[in-house]
């Protein structure tokens, strides 16, 4: 493929100094995660500062985590962060993708085909790779496909109660629920050490009540909602030094305390402020067995709007007529606070509907990992469901990358060695899947690519189990297609701009005021 291609006269390894610098600190961020993939992929421990502990098989935990200082390897974080945030998972197969253009795509370089030449052929390659590995997706027939579980227990790492809950929550949101752009499906995870696995019809607040000291049996509420303090109006710190400014401040709060009233003749039982609450607000919500949380996250506070129909509103909103105000009120038929989990239960709201899916676990050290683990499974199923599923075990990478081998014969100029680095860096995931189940990767791909050509199923792979070649569909090895797809499009992204660096420059400090 690259015979007879040579360096420039008069170029050495000077030329490529920078190149092989940033491909190097690429190759050792690659390494950090490559072992964690595929079903026989072991974790990591990250040991902090203080003798903290985490130990994980997430590859975005694993490279946020890291002491990193290269600027190369701070792009290459990047990716996996963007695929995180974009899907929420397949973040250690777009960062070994990306490692693995580099790669390829600097051997090329320092055989002497021009940068530009390598970097437009990646990007036509990545490109035509899309296309490729869209094509092939495969629709899936709404929540009762049984593919979807296979997805959940696939991306739970073969969990099987993380796949089931993870498969309940989404039937008890609907299917135009959990394909609305605008909700992350994993987000209604959280977990707890001293819960049991259940799925929550309704929103779980991980707050105390700020007047937790009554019992608060399990009843029907009107909301209320604060974007705001739950308190009396202040007026400036200089204004109170005055004479004034005094009688001013005790004027609101005097006018505060006339309109609490107003929420028991509203019959409100549950207030939610984003910022603090009045001592002697509270003592009254106390008195008046209204359940009140405080300093609560504007998420959470969107969530609680979204699931009881409420509208948020400011403190001075207080003051509006009883029959206005009752109009942003909303309605759950369940509020309760939890001791065991310190949360508060929220079910049979009014607006739309919410789940919450609670994982359990017997210590505080694995809490957190089975959390990541049912986020990924979440976000899976959600991504399934929307952009549909594609064979896993590195099958369908492998088939891409064939058919762009076949189409880089018809490409004339240097750019077919861009596209080449490409079609090469596809095999990777096959290869760091076989490797990290104890086979030769040389051999297992070859089988692999072979079979694939000989029968005409891109669905092929190997059975880390058994070392065979198996179609990974018939055994329900299944992957969501936006996964891969969005894994080879930030993998494109970033190593095409990792390869044009030429220089790198230190910046002057910021000169600062004398």
């Amino acid at each position: 493929m690259s015979g007879g291609v040579k360096p420039a006269g008069g170029e050495g390894d000077e030329a490529y100094a920078t190149l092989r610098n940033n491909a190097g600190a690429i190759r050792a961020i690659t390494s950090a995660v490559e072992g964690t993939l595929g079903p026989k992929g072991l974790d990591t421990m990250l040991v902090g500062p203080r003798g903290e502990v985490i130990i994980t098989n997430d590859g975005v935990t694993i490279l946020e985590q890291m002491d990193v200082t290269h600027p190369a390897a701070r792009l290459l974080i990047q990716v996996a962060r963007s695929q995180q945030e974009q899907i929420g998972d397949g973040t250690t197969t777009a960062t070994v993708l990306a490692g693995a253009i580099v790669a390829e795509g600097t051997a090329q370089v320092t055989r002497g085909v021009p940068v530009a030449k390598v970097v437009r052929g990646v990007q036509e390659g990545v490109a035509a790779g899309l296309r490729m590995l869209a094509k092939r997706a495969r629709p899936l027939e709404g929540l009762e496909d049984p593919q979807l579980y296979s997805i959940a227990y696939v991306a739970g790492r073969e969990n099987e109660d993380l796949a089931r809950l993870v498969i309940e929550g989404a039937k008890k949101l609907g299917l135009p629920k959990m394909r609305d752009p605008q909700f992350r499906f994993s987000d209604t995870i959280v977990s707890h050490s001293r819960a049991r696995n259940e799925v929550w019809p309704g929103l779980l607040i991980q707050k105390r009540p700020a007047n937790a000291q009554p019992d608060f049996p399990p009843d029907s509420a009107r909301v209320l909602l604060f974007q705001d303090a739950f308190e009396p109006e202040s007026v400036h710190d200089e204004a109170l030094m005055t004479d004034s400014g005094f009688q001013k401040q005790m004027q609101l709060r005097e006018q505060f305390r006339s309109l609490l009233p107003k929420l028991v003749e509203l019959q409100v039982g549950f207030i939610a402020s984003d910022r603090g609450v009045d001592p002697e607000a509270e003592q009254f919500c106390t008195d008046h067995g209204i359940m009140v949380l405080q300093r609560i996250s504007r998420a959470d506070l969107r969530r609680i709007a979204d699931y009881t129909g409420a509208r948020p509103l400011r403190r001075t909103g207080l003051g509006k007529p009883a029959e206005e105000l009752a109009g942003y009120l909303g309605y759950a038929g369940h509020v309760s606070y939890d001791e065991r989990l310190e949360s508060v239960r929220m079910g049979e709201g009014k607006g739309r509907a919410q789940v919450t899916i609670v994982v359990g676990a017997s210590t505080s050290e694995v809490i957190g990992e089975r959390l990541r683990i049912a986020k990924d499974a979440a976000s899976s199923v959600q991504a399934a469901l929307r952009g549909g599923c594609l064979p896993g075990g590195g099958s369908a990478e492998a088939a891409v990358a064939h058919e762009l081998e076949r189409y880089r014969e018809t490409v004339q100029g240097m750019e077919g060695f861009g596209i080449a680095a490409v079609a090469e860096a596809l095999r990777r995931p096959l290869a760091q899947i076989v490797v990290n189940a104890g086979y030769n990767p040389l051999e297992k791909v070859e089988e692999v690519k072979a079979a694939q050509i000989a029968t005409g199923n891109d669905a092929l792979a190997i059975d880390c189990d058994t070392g065979a070649v198996t179609d990974m569909a018939a055994i329900g090895v299944m992957d969501p297609a936006d996964v891969k797809l969005h894994a080879l499009q930030a993998a494109g992204e970033v190593a095409a701009a990792i390869l044009r660096i030429h220089t790198v420059i230190k910046m002057r400090q910021p000169r600062t005021e004398e």
